[in-house]
C-alpha cells in the first residue's frame, strides 16, 4: 500500500494546483516543426512503435526497457488522450487499461495506482497527453526518432509519387486538349478551303459565262485558224480577268469600309456639335411643347438658323419623313436609276513589238502625250456592238490608264481624243467651283452627265508589254479612257492604241 500511495504522489507532481500539467508548453505546431508530422498523427505512430516494441520484448527480446512507474505514467497519458479527464460513471472496466499488451491478469490491469495516474492527470488536455507520451517514449528508446524518419520519408515518397502521378495526368490531358484543338482546328481550316474553292468556282464558272463571247471572238481574231492558241488564250484571258475581279472586289470592300467610318465619324461629329450649340444658347431658351411629358428646347437666337429636318427632328408629334430628290430636269438619268456595272477584264500579251509595228501606219492611232498632259479617249458605244475591247503600249516608259463611261448620247460614232494639261487639276477646279455659292446670283446648276468609273487610273508598265481590255455595254453612252502622264514632268510618251467593238 506504501508503494501505491508513492507512485500516486509521483504522478501527482505532474499536475499543478488547478490541475493543468507542468510538462513544457510545446505547441502541435513545435511538433510539426521537430518531427514533420501532425501531433495525432506522430502520437499514432509512436504507440505502435510501442506497443510493436514490448510486444517484441516477449518473443524476440527486442525490447523498449521501462520501470514499472514509467509504463504507469505511459497508460496514464493513452487513457487521457483517447477519453479525456478521469470520470467513475464512464471509465471503463478492470482490463481496458490494458494498453501494453493482451494479459489482462497482470498486475498493471488490476492495480489501483493505474487509477490514481489518470485520476491525478486531472483537466490536462488530450493533446498535452499526447506530447508527454511521445517525449517519454522518446527519451527511453533512441529507436522512436528513426522510425518517426522512415514514416516521414515513406510518406514523402508516396506524396512525390502522388504529385507526379497527377502532374503526369495533367500532361497528358493537356497534350489529348492540345491535339483536340490542332484537329478542330485542322478540320475548321480544311472546311473553309473547300469552301473558299466552291465559292471560287463558282465565281470563275460566272465570269466565264459572261465573257465566254467576248473572249472567243478576241481569241478568233487573234489566232485565226488555230483552235489549240486560241483554246490556250481564252483560259489565259479568263485567268487573268478572274484575278482582276477578285481584286476589284477586295478594292470596294476595303472602300466599303472606309466610307462606313467616315460616316460614322461624321455622324458622331454631327451629333457634338448639335449638342454643343444647344448647351451654349441654354439660357436664351423657349419651351415649344405642348406634350408635358416631353421637353423640346428650341434656342431663339437659332430658330431661323435650323434647317428644315433640324426643325422636324425637334417637333415632338411632328413629321419624321425624309425630303425626296427632285427629279433631274435635263433629261439625265439619276445616281440610283443607273444600271450597275459589270467589271471590266484586262490581260496583257507579250508581243509589243509586233503591235507597235502594225500600228506605226496609221496616224490616227499613234498620239505623242506631253509632260503633265493628259489625254482622254471618248469611244461612244455602237449599235451594232455589245462590248469595248481596247489595247495600248508606249515607248520606253509607262503611263496611267483608267476607264470610266459617261452616260449620255452622242450625235455619232466618232472616236475623238482630248488633251488637257491636268486631269486632276480640272477636277478640282470643278469642285472648288462647285462648292462656291453666290447669294445674289443663286447655285449654279450642274448639267454635266453623270460619270462612273469602270477602271481607277493606275500607272501600268505597258511598255514592257501590250495591256488589253474589254468591257460589256452598260446602256447607251461614252467610253472615257484616259492616259495619264500629269506625273511625268520632262518625259513626252509615244501612245500606241487601238479600240473597237463586237457584236
Amino acid at each position: 500500500m506504501a508503494d501505491t500511495d508513492k507512485l500516486a504522489n509521483e504522478v501527482k507532481t505532474m499536475t499543478l494546483q488547478n490541475g493543468e500539467s507542468t510538462a513544457p508548453n510545446n505547441s502541435s505546431d513545435d511538433f510539426m516543426n521537430d518531427w514533420g508530422f501532425p501531433l495525432p498523427d506522430l502520437y499514432k505512430l509512436s504507440l505502435r512503435f510501442y506497443k510493436g516494441t514490448t510486444n517484441g520484448s516477449e518473443k524476440d527480446g527486442k525490447a523498449i526497457h521501462l520501470t514499472y512507474k514509467e509504463k504507469l505514467r505511459l497508460v496514464a497519458y493513452t487513457k487521457q488522450a483517447a477519453h479525456g479527464k478521469y470520470r467513475n460513471d464512464v471509465s471503463p472496466d478492470v482490463g481496458f487499461l490494458d494498453v501494453v499488451g493482451n494479459d489482462r491478469s497482470t498486475r498493471l490491469s488490476t492495480d489501483p495506482s493505474m487509477w490514481q495516474a489518470w485520476q491525478n492527470l486531472g483537466d490536462m488536455s488530450k493533446e498535452s497527453a499526447m506530447m508527454e507520451f511521445i517525449k517519454l517514449v522518446d527519451s527511453q528508446c533512441g529507436l522512436l526518432r528513426p522510425y518517426i524518419e522512415a514514416h516521414k520519408a515513406e510518406n514523402m515518397e508516396k506524396i512525390k509519387k502522388q504529385r507526379e502521378a497527377e502532374e503526369q495526368r495533367r500532361r497528358e490531358e493537356e497534350e489529348k486538349e492540345r491535339k483536340r484543338l490542332e484537329e478542330e482546328a485542322q478540320r475548321q481550316l480544311e472546311m473553309e478551303r473547300k469552301r473558299q474553292l466552291e465559292q471560287e468556282m463558282q465565281i470563275r464558272t460566272a465570269l466565264n459565262q459572261q465573257t465566254a463571247v467576248q473572249f472567243s471572238q478576241y481569241a478568233t481574231q487573234q489566232c485565226p485558224g488555230n483552235k489549240q492558241q486560241q483554246e490556250e488564250l481564252i483560259r489565259q484571258l479568263q485567268e487573268q480577268h478572274f484575278q482582276q475581279y477578285m481584286q476589284q472586289v477586295y478594292q470596294q470592300q476595303l472602300l466599303h469600309q472606309q466610307q462606313q467610318y467616315q460616316q460614322l465619324q461624321q455622324n458622331t461629329s454631327s451629333a457634338q456639335q448639335l449638342q454643343q450649340n444647344m448647351s451654349s444658347a441654354a439660357p436664351n431658351t423657349t419651351t415649344t411643347n405642348n406634350n408635358p411629358n416631353v421637353t423640346t428646347v428650341i434656342t431663339k437666337t437659332e430658330t431661323k438658323e435650323l434647317t428644315q429636318a433640324q426643325q422636324q427632328q425637334l417637333q415632338p408629334n411632328g413629321p419624321t419623313s425624309v425630303p425626296t430628290e427632285q427629279p433631274d430636269t435635263n433629261g439625265n438619268k439619276e445616281d440610283h436609276e443607273l444600271p450597275p456595272l459589270a467589271a471590266a477584264s484586262m490581260w496583257t500579251r507579250k508581243d509589243i513589238k509586233e503591235f507597235k509595228e502594225s500600228l506605226r501606219k496609221d496616224k490616227d492611232s499613234v498620239i505623242k502625250i506631253g509632260s503633265g498632259e493628259t489625254v482622254t479617249v471618248r469611244v461612244p458605244t455602237h449599235e451594232d456592238g455589245s462590248c469595248l475591247f481596247w489595247e495600248f503600249s508606249t515607248d520606253y516608259y509607262d503611263i496611267g490608264f483608267g476607264v470610266y463611261f459617261e452616260w449620255t448620247v452622242e450625235p455619232s460614232n466618232a472616236v475623238t481624243v482630248h488633251v488637257s494639261e491636268s486631269s486632276d487639276e480640272e477636277d478640282l477646279e470643278e469642285e472648288q467651283q462647285e462648292n462656291k455659292v453666290d447669294v445674289e446670283q443663286g447655285s449654279k446648276q450642274d448639267n454635266r452627265p453623270p460619270t462612273d468609273e469602270i477602271i481607277p487610273v493606275y500607272r501600268r508598265d505597258c511598255h514592257e508589254e501590250v495591256y488589253c481590255g474589254s468591257h460589256a455595254y452598260p446602256g447607251q453612252g461614252v467610253y472615257l479612257l484616259k492616259f495619264d502622264n500629269s506625273y511625268s514632268l520632262w518625259r513626252s510618251k509615244n501612245l500606241y492604241y487601238r479600240v473597237y467593238y463586237s457584236r
